[in-house]
């Protein structure tokens, strides 16, 4: 994954996402402990580390991480645009179809976001959706996407008034924005997490007695 660092420093300027290549470290990072010494008493309000040792290394060994690492500064900038042109829209009244073929572009972006998101949190964590390092997240992505599913709907249906479909959007985006918080929220934890463990001092490799 060394011939990915490139990659990965360019990703991590988003700071969007907690899927980039390298989500979470810094350089070469000491191993989790896969299990807790019975006699080292643990804090109630310790939280336990985002990724075990073998999840990190499922992570940085799975495909799925640099493809979502790419999707996500990618759907940001969709989000960006077409945020500029619903504004534009509700402020002059022009450009109707133009924020709508926008905002169905930040929808199909959010769905294949999604869908390959949970195949990355399969293979690092054994589960498509909910996996506990990222319930939340996972929670409020559901709304993230009802909310866009919605606006489809109303679309297509004409359930609603152009107007109110821009404002329908408006709520989708307000949702993701906080859901793109959590992530950058866990993104940083994961970073520091991984820089303590770098910092924490390596066992002399001594002869069994």
């Amino acid at each position: 994954m060394a011939n990915l660092g490139f990659i990965d420093r360019a990703l991590a300027s988003f700071d969007q996402c907690p899927w980039s290549t390298f989500a979470g470290t810094s350089g070469h990072y000491a191993s989790f402990p896969a299990t807790t010494p019975a006699a080292t008493p643990i804090s109630s309000n310790v939280r336990p580390p985002i990724y075990s040792s073998e999840e990190r290394r499922r992570r940085d060994a799975s495909p799925w991480t640099l493809v979502q690492g790419v999707l996500a500064p990618f759907q940001f900038l969709v989000f960006a645009v077409s945020l500029w042109l619903i504004v534009w829209y509700l402020a002059t009244g022009e450009g109707a179809e133009l924020a709508t073929a926008s905002i169905i572009a930040k929808t199909l972006v959010l769905y294949t976001i999604m869908i390959t998101g949970s195949i990355w949190e399969r293979e690092v964590f054994g589960k498509y959706l909910f996996a506990p390092a990222f319930f939340w997240e996972d929670v409020v992505s559901m709304l993230v996407i009802g909310l866009h599913t919605a606006y489809l709907y109303a679309v297509v249906t004409s359930a609603l008034g152009i107007r109110e479909q821009m404002l329908l959007a408006l709520l989708a985006y307000a949702s993701y924005v906080v859901n793109a918080g959590q992530f950058l929220v866990k993104l940083r934890s994961a970073r520091r997490e991984a820089e303590r463990m770098t910092s924490l001092p390596r066992r002399p490799q001594g002869r069994a007695t």
